[in-house]
């Protein structure tokens, strides 16, 4: 095989389908994907389906904690996670450049594939594209994903007294990604918190009816995240600043390069909205994981219709959170 891609590996040949079978079905192979058909054909048990998709374009690709793959692998299934629904099957298209690195690819689809088994989910159909040099940059990932609601997941409108959770620390994925992007020689154990939210949906599956929402906080962050939900649902959200849970490494590197990072992309987190009153249960059920183990209680619905987000800051003030209105670190995903 060459070592980097060429644009014969797209013009649908001998090469595209030794590029096929040598890394993709190498990595993704189960019985849907390998009938090679131009759709993937599978049954479908009867209920409430959740289908997404997404396109990656970060840059860097690689950074601590991750790449493009694990990151497309784990937005996608975490988009269907949140919405209550246990991942199933995705679609994979990847946009290469010619001259990208073979080697760096197996990475990327074999990172993904981690993912996918980790979470019982089977990449069934998919497709590649090869651009020319400077076309694109280096790779671009789309993934679409279909999961099965639970169905004791029926999420009711969110009232005043209505708790919200974050189930770890904040800002981490963004800072990671300004860290390597910038080429920061900077001491620590920043990485990235990708990582799929599936285990985390199973393990609180008892308190799914007192569970009125759930978002994981990709672009725009935890307060963008947070301001959308108030205005869809016309509530005030106050949250306590001494509980939202951020790394002193994570405070530290976004003053410095001015970032906040209530606005910075979390890509392994979930907001969850309970019912008054299942708040810390529903905590205390997600810190026996390894991935939930920073799960905090963070603020409570105050008020109906007014769609606002503030914050009671460490010093007893109160402030509005209003959602990211300027691009704060783009490709971020």
């Amino acid at each position: 095989m060459c070592k980097t891609i060429q644009l014969r590996h797209g013009d649908g040949g001998i090469h595209t389908s030794k590029l096929i079978n040598d890394i993709f079905y190498r990595y993704f192979g189960n019985p849907i994907l390998l009938k090679g058909r131009d759709s993937a054909i599978f049954e479908m048990s009867k209920g409430r389906l959740a289908y997404s998709t997404d396109s990656f374009v970060v840059k860097p690709i690689f950074f601590k904690g991750g790449n493009i793959g694990k990151l497309a692998a784990c937005g996608t299934i975490n988009d269907l996670t949140v919405s209550g629904a246990k991942p199933l099957y995705l679609s994979a298209g990847f946009i290469i450049e010619e001259g990208f690195d073979i080697g760096q690819l197996e990475r990327i689809v074999s990172s993904m594939q981690e993912v996918c088994s980790k979470t019982n989910t089977l990449v069934v159909t998919g497709d590649t594209k090869v651009l020319d040099r400077g076309s694109v940059d280096g790779i671009f990932i789309n993934t679409s994903g279909i999961g099965s609601i639970y169905d004791n997941y029926n999420p009711d409108p969110i009232g005043i007294g209505d708790e919200i959770i974050i189930t770890g620390g904040i800002g981490e994925h963004g800072t990671a990604i300004a860290i390597r992007r910038y080429d920061l020689n900077i001491q620590g154990n920043i990485k990235s918190d990708c990582d799929s939210l599936t285990n985390i949906l199973v393990g609180i599956k008892k308190f799914l009816p007192h569970v009125k929402m759930m978002r994981d906080p990709t672009r725009g962050g935890m307060a963008t995240s947070l301001n959308e939900i108030a205005e869809e649902q016309g509530i005030e959200i106050l949250l306590e600043e001494d509980s939202i849970p951020i790394a002193d490494e994570v405070k530290g590197v976004t003053e410095i390069l001015g970032l906040d990072p209530y606005y910075l992309a979390c890509e392994g987190r979930m907001i969850l909205i309970s019912e008054k009153g299942y708040g810390e249960k529903i905590v205390k059920t997600i810190n026996k994981l390894e991935n939930g183990k920073d799960a905090v209680l963070i603020g409570r619905v105050v008020d109906k219709s007014k769609g606002i987000v503030c914050l009671r800051t460490t010093i007893g003030g109160k402030r509005r959170l209003y959602a990211l209105s300027n691009s704060m670190l783009p490709r971020i995903c």
